[in-house]
């Protein structure tokens, strides 16, 4: 796994729309429950049935989502005890009105810790602003939307009787890496190579994403690193691939707000031999 940096791929125009998800991502991340866990050590009772109580409410849960219907069932968010004295998490009739298909939209912007949050927005902040011009503001949104759905119902459809709340940007932000791999593949992408002591490497992005791909498919089999079994790997698998095809098709239909013949793959723009680094 590396870990990229910022890539060498100048942009025309300001990344608005990348910068405004960043934004609206760690604002909703410091308004909910997350925000509140340290690594310091473990939540107490209370906070993990309230946290529990608000996923349910908000997060996408992939057997609402395949039924289209709320659980019977959710956390309420309070404490009780079991019969052999240790704390549970209370559950009632939910008193809310839940629509399942909204639910993937509020679950984008939820994260459940800052290395979550962090991790996300920083794939998202590289490889966001390049596809934002390359497909235009509304387009880039249309894409990071629907490479979400796609990965949430997708998720869904492989394992129909969870309840496991899906929560994240993740699925969203593979579909932007799938594009960029798509529209970008040659471009510099500066990187830390954990294996290397964290050495700073200058690498293609088909390295580097092909390289993210396959571990994300690697996992989503069943092979998981400790600590990383609570990932939903095959989201990130099915927002990729749609990624790529909502870029290839994009490729198919028209050269779009950016024109490859000015914005070439490569990151250079025409007539230029060394570009300006870029973030």
């Amino acid at each position: 796994m590396v870990i990229p940096i910022h890539d060498v791929n100048p942009v025309r125009r300001a990344p608005l729309v990348t910068t405004a998800l960043v934004l609206v991502n760690v604002v909703v991340f410091l308004l909910t429950p997350g925000a509140a866990a340290t690594p310091a050590g473990e939540p107490g009772p209370g906070a993990v049935c309230g946290q529990a109580a608000f996923y349910d409410r908000y997060a996408a849960i992939p057997r609402e989502l395949v039924g289209n219907r709320p659980l019977p069932r959710v956390a309420t968010g309070r404490v009780v005890e079991t019969a052999g004295g240790r704390p549970a998490c209370a559950t009632d009739r939910p008193p809310y009105a839940k629509i399942p298909a909204l639910s993937v939209l509020y679950a984008m912007f939820l994260h459940g810790s800052w290395l979550h949050l962090l991790g996300n927005m920083l794939y998202l902040w590289i490889f966001g602003n390049n596809i934002e011009d390359r497909l235009g503001r509304l387009g880039y949104l249309l894409l990071y939307l629907v490479s979400g759905y796609a990965a949430a119902y997708g998720f869904a459809l492989a394992a129909p009787e969870s309840t496991t709340p899906l929560i994240g940007a993740s699925g969203a932000i593979a579909g932007v890496l799938g594009a960029y791999l798509v529209a970008f593949p040659r471009a510099r992408v500066w990187s830390l190579v954990p294996f290397l002591f964290f050495i700073p490497l200058v690498l293609p992005a088909w390295a580097v994403l092909g390289l993210w791909f396959l571990l994300q498919w690697f996992y989503s089999l069943g092979y998981t690193v400790p600590g990383t079994g609570s990932v939903a790997y095959l989201a990130h698998v099915i927002g990729f691939v749609t990624g790529v095809l909502v870029m290839l098709l994009a490729r198919a239909v028209g050269p779009g707000p950016a024109s490859p013949g000015r914005y070439p793959p490569d990151g250079r723009p025409a007539g230029v031999g060394r570009p300006p680094r870029g973030r």
